[in-house]
């Protein structure tokens, strides 16, 4: 499989993963899972024009240096996830929303080569209109962090610069998901050990569920 667009960074990316637990770099990184997965995805996304590149530690698909498409592995499946898929029409029903605190991004779910060979044409659609989407400048509704940062994480970003840095460089859907988990406790003190035991993550550039 050779490609003239393809990244050398994402090579490394199928044989170590993400780096972003302690599975990547060893066998049992979920990568493995879906090598002739994630390879035929590799392929469609470079075949619509798209501009490869690594980011937040996975594949990431870009066109004029703005973001359309990120790939990545999990457990029980791989994914192509839709930056703005919340604005695509979705004729075919096959979007999924990645969390129930996502707003805008949206994934397709693959748990075998097969049916992603059967979609080409239907996903090779799907992501030219992501790229429409994004030439067009239309600009999803997005309600950054509506939920007050709770007392105790305002402190710590205050205390932490590094810590702020990490957190605003998170996507808002992340950010809305350690604020809506930080300021479920009624406790103080529950809230405060919430954050600390998360700030590693944070510091990492993961996502609550990362």
């Amino acid at each position: 499989m050779t490609n003239k667009r393809m990244n050398p960074k994402v090579d490394a990316y199928f044989t170590e993963g993400c780096m972003r637990c302690p599975l990547g770099g060893t066998p049992n990184c979920k990568v493995h899972n879906w090598q002739e997965e994630l390879k035929k995805l590799r392929m469609i996304l470079l075949d619509c024009g798209l501009t490869e590149e690594l980011k937040w530690s996975q594949p990431c698909y870009t066109h004029q240096k703005r973001n359309i498409v990120l790939m990545s592995a999990f457990k029980e499946y791989c994914a192509i996830n839709f930056i703005k898929g919340s604005l695509l029409k979705d004729a075919n029903g096959i979007l999924i929303k990645p969390g129930e605190n996502t707003q805008v991004g949206r994934q397709i779910r693959f748990t075998n080569v097969r049916d992603i060979v059967e979609m080409e044409p239907i996903l090779k659609a799907y992501i030219y209109e992501a790229i429409e989407v994004e030439k067009s400048g239309v600009k999803p509704n997005i309600k950054k962090n509506p939920e007050p940062i709770p007392e105790e994480l305002q402190k710590k970003l205050d205390e932490i610069p590094a810590l702020k840095t990490a957190f605003e460089a998170l996507t808002p859907g992340r950010q809305r998901a350690y604020i809506l988990y930080f300021s479920a406790p009624k406790q103080s003190k529950t809230r405060e050990s919430r954050i600390e035991k998360c700030m590693q993550q944070i510091l990492n550039e993961k996502g609550l569920n990362d």
